[in-house]
């Protein structure tokens, strides 16, 4: 490889670098590298859904349901607490009810707008038709 061979045909030096040994020894670390790099492994931490089976079916009146919405920011379902997830799969279980059950929200008059605001973006994403405020009248000293 060095610059100062000869070329039989002219009494110049050859100028030129013979880059296929070059380029061979490139590929065979790109290739030892690709070979022990580690394989990646990606886990997706995913909360599967348990055996319904075992489980008893959610408390839904077939008539009536009642939500109320407490000055702690607690919401009731006919009475027991539950969070806004357990909300949103209580109310898809009563639209697949035949007659569809009403749906009564009560919340308390001390009960921050935000909560309630949320209950009712919920029950609007359930596509809940058969729903009506009660209890109006404890807010005539408000």
């Amino acid at each position: 490889m060095s610059a100062s061979v000869l070329n039989p045909e002219s009494a110049e030096p050859m100028m030129d670098i013979n880059t296929t040994p070059l380029i061979d020894v490139m590929l065979v670390l790109l290739i030892m590298f690709i070979i022990t790099i580690p394989v990646q492994t990606h886990a997706v931490k995913l909360d599967l859904p348990q055996n319904q089976e075992n489980q008893p079916p959610p408390p839904i009146d077939p008539v009536k349901n009642t939500i109320n919405i407490m000055p702690n920011n607690a919401v009731l379902w006919n009475g027991t607490p539950i969070d806004l997830v357990r909300l949103r799969q209580y109310l898809d279980y009563t639209t697949t009810l035949r007659p569809v059950p009403e749906l009564h929200l009560a919340p308390d008059p001390e009960a921050r707008y935000e909560q309630v605001d949320e209950v009712l973006a919920v029950t609007k994403r359930a596509n809940i038709t058969a729903m009506g405020f009660i209890g109006n009248e404890r807010y005539t000293n408000f």
